[in-house]
């Protein structure tokens, strides 16, 4: 049916219209498809288990694969001639920078992390270094301290350089810029876990393979700003060097780059603190430090040493999140105005230089280089006597509310049981095609395509029950930090006053590495499934929090203007205007929940999370490479496959906007 509008164009308002959407037309595509395939699989297929016809048995190759590089990572030319050299240099670079360290004594250190954050980011930050740095050596965690950023600093130059490099190279040429892409979309959304066992199998457990996990999980995001900088620069600033006749070099070094100089900040920032959160998991692979401190308390469930350790990790995280982003305002501030004295100004970095060097020298001199021993507190008995008063009093039999146990208990008993149940009970075909319709609905063929190749291949894995029950943990997880998320993103976009409130917190949060996330929930709930989830709501909220609140008020005013001036409630503008406009922000907001609950789950094997976070945990802990290469791979299968289903294409989003 047909209509003739005032303007006079002819509008249809019938069936015809329907069809013709997008979105109606997939579903139509799905229903006939579904009513042809569904009959068949069913008769061939009806059991929920993944046929064993289907299934590669890839145990026996990767052990023979793992046993062949073991026995001959000693003599064959590509360890010896390349591999070798690699591991050497990495050896080496972390022990002379471990040893710089401690040669610059405590208060040389100190004071040297001090006056760089002074020159780099101003007085208040400098007092926070120097304090975080102080309480690092009050906890007795010095020399771990050191470890894990002598480890740091090397990776993050690592990860640096070739970010920096690779970025340069997509950020000149369309072609690299779309090789690239996809390979670093797929390094991000993978879980850290699953850089570990690759970097064992070729340099097997030590510090080389934690430096490359490190920087193979750190370079991603470098490489994507400084291409992000480069080919954002200024078009009439190009022109203009352009028409001076200078060449492709004189224009990089003297227009793209310092144009790109807060893009190239930002990805050191966020090669920083991505490093620093793989640093302690890779501690788990040989990587010496904090995060070793933590795997070891947490294996024995020692949350009081778990803490002692946690909490420099949480410092160190906040002190160089802190001081890069002001370097990074301070830069955009200082190019605004024409100048950059923070970086210019050589005689205030000389004088911190002096300074630094006369204190190490000092306590060189007075034998005072090791953190005075007198000068530590035991955290360690408070905090395990602290949590043996909550197993005794908040676990269970609390009137009325339960305990946190029992909580932990209800949500495995109503929410994960159920769920993993009613995966595995599906049939595994009609999994497919779920996940290819949710990824064609929102994408293309092309990623639904993607998505279910990544779905089978878990199966094909042979861990397909192992995978559900990851995948029930993700989607309660997923859903619990959606219906919180959302809800407070609200609140804040709609209250200055909360936002200015929560903001300190969310900082705080998001630059928490992963691994800090499961000492509290074990204090809380005890080993299982559940407190695992628990970790994983809070390490996702902040970014879902952030993006909501963001979306909701970068929401057009005229819109919200006009629907005032009609009488719209603020209920009826949030659910009527906001929500709608927002929904490119809220659907990123669900990736990146699924994205970052994942990365969690799967660590989550470490206090009881089982599934295939278990499978890794155990296949480096027990030296079965081949049963944790077949649990990584799962878990890229799975990472990828969630991906896809939750990212909508470019073309999606802004058709929906």
């Amino acid at each position: 049916m047909a209509t003739v509008t005032a303007s006079g164009p002819v509008r249809d308002t019938g069936i015809g219209a329907l069809l013709r959407h997008r979105v109606v037309g997939k579903l139509l595509l799905l229903a006939v498809a579904a009513a042809v395939l569904v009959p068949i699989a069913n008769a061939k297929w009806a059991s929920g288990a993944w046929p064993d016809a289907l299934t590669v048995d890839l145990t026996e190759p990767f052990g023979k694969v793992s046993d062949w590089i073991i026995d001959n990572r000693d003599s064959h030319w590509l360890f010896t001639y390349f591999f070798g050299h690699i591991s050497n240099a990495i050896v080496l670079s972390v022990r002379a920078v471990y040893l710089v360290l401690l040669a610059g004594g405590w208060a040389g250190v100190v004071a040297g992390a001090a006056l760089i954050a002074w020159r780099v980011a101003g007085v208040r930050l400098a007092a926070l270094t120097a304090a975080s740095f102080a309480l690092c050596g009050l906890l007795g965690m010095w020399v771990p301290t050191m470890q894990t950023l002598a480890l740091m600093v090397v990776a993050v130059l690592v990860s640096v350089v070739l970010g920096a490099l690779m970025g340069l190279a997509a950020g000149l040429s369309d072609r690299i810029f779309r090789l690239l892409r996809p390979v670093l979309d797929t390094m991000q959304v993978l879980p850290a876990f699953s850089y570990l066992l690759p970097a064992v199998l070729i340099f097997g457990v030590g510090v080389p393979a934690a430096v490359l996990a490190t920087v193979i999980y750190a370079a991603p995001p470098m490489a994507r700003l400084t291409a992000l900088g480069l080919r954002g620069a200024d078009g009439g600033v190009m022109e203009a060097v352009t028409s001076l006749g200078t060449t492709a070099r004189q224009r990089l070094f003297s227009a793209r780059l310092p144009l790109a100089r807060k893009e190239l900040l930002l990805g050191l920032n966020q090669t920083i603190m991505m490093a620093l959160s793989m640093a302690v998991i890779a501690s788990m692979i040989g990587g010496a430090g904090l995060g070793d401190r933590v795997y070891q308390a947490l294996g024995s469930v020692d949350v009081g040493a778990a803490l002692a350790a946690g909490i420099p990790i949480v410092l160190l995280a906040v002190v160089l999140d802190r001081v890069t982003g002001a370097a990074g305002e301070r830069l955009g501030a200082d190019h605004a105005t024409g100048g950059n004295p923070w970086l210019t100004g050589g005689r205030g970095w000389g004088l911190a230089a002096v300074v630094t060097v006369v204190v190490a020298v000092a306590l060189r001199l007075a034998d005072r280089l090791d953190w005075p021993e007198t000068w530590t507190v035991n955290i360690v008995e408070p905090v395990n006597t602290a949590k043996e008063w909550m197993v005794d009093h908040l676990y269970t039999g609390v009137p009325v509310v339960g305990g946190t146990a029992d909580w932990a208990a209800h949500f495995t008993t109503w929410v994960l049981d159920p769920v993993r149940d009613g995966l595995q009970w599906m049939p595994w075909w009609s999994l497919l095609l779920v996940v290819a319709a949710l990824a064609w609905l929102i994408g293309t063929w092309q990623t639904a395509l993607t998505a279910v190749l990544a779905m089978a291949g878990i199966g094909v894995l042979g861990v397909w029950d192992k995978s559900l029950d990851t995948l029930s943990q993700v989607l309660a997880a997923v859903a619990v930090t959606m219906v919180i998320g959302f809800a407070v993103g609200i609140a804040t976009a709609r209250s200055a006053r909360f936002e200015r409130l929560l903001r300190p917190v969310l900082d705080i949060f998001q630059t928490m590495p992963q691994f800090v996330y499961l000492i509290p929930v074990v204090a809380l709930f005890g080993i299982g499934r559940a407190p695992a989830v628990a970790a994983a709501i809070v390490y996702a909220l902040p970014a879902v929090i952030r993006i909501t609140t963001q979306g909701l008020r970068q929401v057009s005013p005229a819109a919200m203007e006009s629907s005032r001036s009609l009488g719209a409630t603020s209920w009826q503008q949030l659910r009527q205007v906001q929500l709608p406009l927002a929904r490119p922000a809220l659907l990123l907001a669900v990736n990146q929940a699924v994205v970052l609950v994942l990365a969690v789950v799967v660590i989550g094997g470490l206090v009881g999370g089982g599934a295939l976070g278990y499978d890794v945990l155990y296949g480096i802990a027990q030296g079965d490479l081949a049963s944790g290469l077949v649990g990584g791979a799962a878990i890229v299968c799975l990472g990828l496959m969630l991906d896809r289903v939750t990212q909508p294409t470019e073309r999606r989003v802004k058709k929906g906007a």
